[in-house]
């Protein structure tokens, strides 16, 4: 635990308390816990297999999906889905939070489903979830299974059509309903807590400026550029933070 961060946790506790509606904004921190590392740190063993120079945007483009789905799918299967990830405290404080009537919403960046396998009801997933795939042709559901034991590039039973995670991947847009939602819900927010997001990818980023209330908590082991603007500011372990805070209540 950093210096100060027992305090700046019994503030948080505090804001919880007293805070109104809470709405909360997350990324890839948030899922560290749960062994889910950032999938920008690893990209370099892919650029190596491709014999190119690969961004991670790159290797998760629509671009690189369409061009060359062989290898789109093999990083996607590898370095995208962890199955066995289970919740950590972060999640689990997020769904009590809200069961205590305290927390309106989850916007995240994650594609994990791990809010709602804590219990979170209402969580709008601004980059979708691996959870969820379609048949580009006949649109019929798969599951997560599904995709990761297929061969190659997964294909539709039905009709033979190729199978699309239901993720929004780079150089695609975001679902307007989603965006709309997650507004409303920030707009309408007295606290908004940001957690476990270095707030560098857009257009998501660019949310936090539809938030009017009165608390603005920043919750990430590095520094934002938010964290001046911020109420409260704990630059600590995400799951650590929340969890303690929370059983504080």
């Amino acid at each position: 635990m950093e210096p100060g961060t027992k305090e700046k946790i019994a503030k948080l506790t505090e804001i919880l308390r007293n805070g109104g509606r809470i709405v909360f904004f997350g990324g890839a921190g948030v899922s560290t816990a749960s062994g889910i590392p950032d999938f920008r740190s690893s990209n370099g063993l892919w650029n190596e297999k491709l014999n190119r120079n690969f961004s991670p945007e790159e290797l998760v483009s629509h671009t690189m999906y369409m061009r060359y789905p062989e290898d789109f799918f093999e990083f996607y299967k590898d370095k995208l889905i962890y199955p066995e990830a289970k919740p950590n405290a972060a999640h689990i404080a997020l769904a009590k939070l809200e069961e205590m009537g305290k927390l309106t919403a989850v916007i995240t960046q994650n594609i994990d489903g791990l809010h709602q396998a804590a219990g979170s009801k209402n969580v709008f997933e601004l980059h979708g979830s691996v959870l969820r795939n379609y048949c580009e042709e006949c649109h019929a559901f798969y599951d997560v299974d599904y995709v990761l034991k297929s061969e190659g590039v997964p294909k539709c039973t039905k009709c033979g059509g190729r199978v699309k995670p239901d993720v929004v991947l780079y150089e695609e847009g975001l679902d307007d309903e989603i965006i709309t939602g997650a507004i409303a819900a920030i707009s309408a927010a007295n606290t908004l807590i940001i957690g476990g997001t270095s707030l560098v990818v857009y257009p998501a980023a660019g949310l936090i400026r539809y938030f009017k209330g009165q608390n603005l908590v920043l919750i990430n082991k590095s520094k934002t550029s938010a964290d001046s603007s911020a109420d409260l500011c704990i630059n600590d372990d995400i799951a650590m933070v929340l969890g303690e805070a929370v059983a504080a209540l």
